[in-house]
C-alpha cells in the first residue's frame, strides 16, 4: 500500500509508514491524510502489532509548510493538528523513527506518538519560537510531561534543541541508535 506522498511497508509484525514529501517531509495538504489514513489501515490489520513512523530521505519529519504560512489551509485537508490526535489515538503503539533535526512541528508529531527514537547525533527542539512563532500544536502541553518542567521551559522559550544524548537523559526520546 502507498500514496504519493507516504510509503506504507511491512516488516515481520511492524508497520512502517514513511513519509516521502522532499525536502524536509513537511505536513503540506495531503500528507497529514496520507499518514492518518495509513495508520487507520495499519491499526485494522491483525498481523502488525506496532507502527513505526519515519521520514524518507534524510530522516527528518518537519512540522507545517512554511509555503503555506499565512495561507489558509485547505477546508478539506486535515491538519497537523488532526494528524496529532490521529497518532495519539492509535490502538497500535506507534514509534517515531527521528532522523538528525526534528524540530517544531516535525517533533510535536513525535511528541504525540507513543515512544521515540532518534539517531545518534540527532536533535530535537521547538525553535519557532526564534521566529517570534509559539509552538501551536500542543508542544507547549506535551514537553513537559516528557521532560522535568526546567527543561521544558528552558526549550520552549528558549528555542534551542537538545541533543539526542540529552534528550534521552530527560526523556524526550526513549532510545538513541546508529
Amino acid at each position: 500500500m502507498s500514496t504519493q506522498l507516504v510509503t506504507v511497508e511491512k516488516d515481520a509484525n511492524i508497520g512502517i509508514v514513511m513519509i516521502e514529501n522532499p525536502p524536509v517531509n513537511a505536513m503540506s495538504p495531503g500528507v497529514p491524510r496520507a499518514i492518518m489514513q495509513s495508520i487507520a489501515a495499519l491499526n485494522t490489520d491483525s498481523s502488525i502489532s506496532a507502527i513505526v513512523l519515519a521520514g524518507g530521505g534524510k530522516g527528518n519529519i518537519a512540522g507545517a509548510d512554511i509555503r503555506f504560512q499565512g495561507k489558509d489551509w485547505p477546508e478539506e485537508e486535515p491538519t497537523l493538528r488532526d494528524l496529532i490526535v490521529a497518532l495519539e489515538q492509535s490502538t497500535k503503539p506507534v514509534v517515531a523513527a527521528l532522523g538528525p533535526n526534528t524540530l517544531g512541528g516535525g517533533f510535536e508529531i513525535a511528541m504525540a506518538c507513543h515512544y521515540r527514537v532518534i539517531i545518534a547525533g540527532g536533535k530535537v527542539g521547538q525553535p519557532e519560537v526564534t521566529l517570534g512563532i509559539p509552538p501551536g500544536a500542543g508542544g507547549t502541553q506535551r514537553l513537559p510531561r516528557l521532560v522535568p518542567a526546567e527543561v521544558a521551559l528552558d526549550m520552549i522559550v528558549s528555542g534551542k534543541p537538545v541533543d539526542a544524548e540529552s534528550a534521552l537523559t530527560h526523556g524526550a526520546v526513549d532510545a538513541v541508535f546508529e
